[in-house]
């Protein structure tokens, strides 16, 4: 199997995993305080990545890749995951998955500016038909609903696009999984301090649902999923793979209309469907 094939495929694994982050985001937020949801599962996520750290005897990182460790970190391990958090107490997850339709976008105006990336003009034809697509569908549901809600989900595209493309970039010499885990672990001081200080003042109360959200955060959303994804993003390009995101309304809808029972109206399904055939054509120019 060919490097881009490869980074595909492991790209396309990283995105199925993504899909379930807001519908568990969702669940757990219901119970647990978004800053806490947002420290615990870096936290915990934290203490696997050392274990997996110590046990492969990985050495550590230059002190160059450590700036761009501290960029992953506020990106993806708390930036993103807060302001999702933050978002879903205004919006439901159904419809802040399809702002999730923005990332390819972020991801390959950051991949251009960190990754060195040049992909063609109709690349980018593409890729802003997509997000614009995105934009029309968030327009038409109104702002003015919870312009909150949105405003922190358009944020959270910034940052983790900002994260996705430096965490690429820096897992061409440094490797996959070993990016996330050395931003978990280099965030683990911070991320324990802040839960320990934002913990429920007893988890009794807590239905197994929100521990199972934030099990599954924890485990798949902050670690598994990175794990492939990184490797894909280093492997076919920043830019290219970047567009199997477009990819994640789909499955996050699904999820979000079978697990949590939330209305999913035509018109999602329509800009979904039109943002997923806009993957073809901007995987074509990528390069």
């Amino acid at each position: 199997m060919d490097r881009m094939a490869s980074g595909w495929i492991n790209g396309f694994i990283g995105v199925v995993i993504f899909s379930g982050s807001l519908p568990a985001t969702r669940v757990a937020v219901m119970q647990f305080d978004p800053v806490f949801l947002t420290v615990a599962r870096a936290a915990i996520a934290g203490f696997l990545a050392l274990g997996l750290l110590i046990a492969f005897r990985e050495k550590r990182p230059s002190r160059g890749d450590i700036l761009s460790l501290a960029v992953v970190a506020l990106g993806v391990v708390v930036g993103f995951p807060l302001l999702t958090a933050l978002a879903l107490q205004h919006v439901t997850s159904a419809h802040s998955i399809v702002f999730i339709g923005l990332l390819p976008l972020a991801t390959a105006i950051f991949g251009v500016v960190r990754g060195g990336e040049r992909p063609k003009p109709a690349f980018w034809l593409f890729s802003v038909l997509g997000s614009a697509l995105v934009a029309g569908f968030a327009l038409m549901q109104g702002l003015t609903a919870s312009p909150v809600g949105d405003l922190l989900m358009l944020a959270a595209v910034v940052v983790c696009g900002l994260g996705y493309a430096e965490g690429g970039r820096l897992s061409r010499t440094l490797g996959g999984w070993q990016v996330i885990s050395w931003a978990l672990v280099l965030s683990l001081p911070l991320t324990v301090a802040v839960a320990l200080f934002h913990r429920p003042v007893t988890f009794t109360g807590i239905e197994t649902p929100a521990l199972l959200g934030l099990a599954y955060v924890s485990l798949f959303s902050m670690l598994i999923g990175f794990i492939f994804w990184y490797r894909g993003l280093s492997q076919g390009g920043i830019a290219a793979v970047g567009q199997l995101q477009l990819l994640q309304p789909f499955f996050g809808l699904a999820l979000a209309a079978t697990l949590l029972h939330e209305p999913v109206t035509w018109a999602m399904l329509a800009v979904t469907v039109a943002v997923i055939l806009c993957v073809a054509g901007a995987r074509r120019f990528a390069r």
